[in-house]
């Protein structure tokens, strides 16, 4: 049976020196993308990026709100929050920003 899936808001840096998670801050997960963000190529490189961190097919990806902001909410099928968490631990940072 597959998992309903989870929504998480990105903050997304285009036109970066390369592409990679950041890591999870204040429920806000930060991506670093080269794409500039013209055309949807920045929006591509996110669905990409996340696709391959997350370790799910890109279908499975997708913006839901969002497409010409920095801010964006994202949706991620078949994954659970605690999958999420489990696999930005094994290679990214999660802050939860307090006392800051």
């Amino acid at each position: 049976m597959a998992l309903p899936g989870i929504v998480i808001k990105v903050k997304v840096q285009p036109k970066s020196s390369g592409d990679r998670v950041v890591g999870l801050r204040n429920d806000v997960l930060r991506v670093r993308v080269t794409a500039p963000p013209e055309r949807g190529k920045a929006n591509q490189s996110l669905v990409e990026l996340l696709s391959t961190a997350l370790k799910v097919p890109k279908s499975t990806v997708r913006i839901i709100k969002g497409h010409t902001s920095r801010d964006k909410w994202v949706a991620v099928d078949d994954l659970s929050l605690d999958d999420l968490h489990r696999r930005l631990r094994d290679n990214w940072t999660i802050d939860s920003g307090e006392g800051q």
